[in-house]
C-alpha cells in the first residue's frame, strides 16, 4: 500500500511525464501506425501501463525511456494484430500506389543500418553516448544522468564519435 507521500510523487511524476513527453509520444505513435486515433489510444495506453507500474512500487530511472519503450511494445503488438487488406479496399480508402520502386527509401535504410553497426567499431568510450544519444534517442542531460559525466563532456564525445563514424562510414 502506498503512502500519501509516495501516492503525491507519483501523481507529480506522472503529471510532468505527460506535460514533458505527450506531444513527441503522439508523434512516434502517429509515424509508426499512421492513424491519429490510434496513436492517440497508444499514447494513453503508453501512460496508463506507467502509472500501474508506480502504483505496484516499480522504480523509473529515466522516464523518457520507459514511455518509449512502453509505446514502441504497444506498436509493435498493434503491429502484430494487423489484418493484411487487399488492393480493393486500400484503393477505396484513397490509397495509390506509386510510381517509384521506393529505392530511396531502401538506401536510407540501408546507410541508417550501416551506421549502426559502424557504432560497434568505434571505441569504447564513445559506443554508449552514441547508442544512447542515436538509437534510444536520450537528450544531452538525460545521458549525463545516466554516465555520470557532465552534459559538456557528453556533447563532446557525441561530436567526437560523430566524425569517427563518420571517417569510417566513407572508409567503407
Amino acid at each position: 500500500m502506498l503512502t500519501l507521500e509516495q501516492k503525491k510523487r507519483n501523481d507529480e511524476m506522472m503529471t510532468t511525464a505527460h506535460h514533458d513527453h505527450e506531444k513527441g509520444l503522439n508523434l512516434r505513435a502517429f509515424f509508426k501506425v499512421n492513424n491519429h486515433d490510434l496513436g492517440e489510444d497508444l499514447v494513453q495506453d503508453t501512460f496508463l501501463k506507467t502509472w500501474k507500474d508506480l502504483v505496484r512500487g516499480g522504480k523509473i530511472d529515466v522516464m523518457k525511456s520507459f514511455l518509449y519503450h512502453i509505446l514502441n511494445n504497444l506498436i509493435i503488438d498493434e503491429y502484430r494484430k494487423k489484418k493484411t487488406s487487399s488492393l480493393d479496399t486500400l484503393l477505396e480508402k484513397g490509397f495509390e500506389p506509386s510510381a517509384s520502386d521506393g529505392s530511396e527509401k531502401l538506401f536510407n535504410l540501408l546507410d541508417g543500418k550501416t551506421a549502426l553497426l559502424l557504432i560497434k567499431s568505434l571505441p569504447q568510450k564513445y559506443q554508449k553516448v552514441m547508442r544512447l544519444k542515436y538509437v534510444q534517442l536520450l537528450s544531452l542531460k538525460e545521458i549525463s544522468l545516466l554516465t555520470g559525466q557532465t552534459k559538456n563532456a557528453i556533447a563532446v564525445q557525441v561530436h567526437r564519435g560523430l566524425e569517427k563514424l563518420k571517417q569510417l562510414y566513407h572508409h567503407k
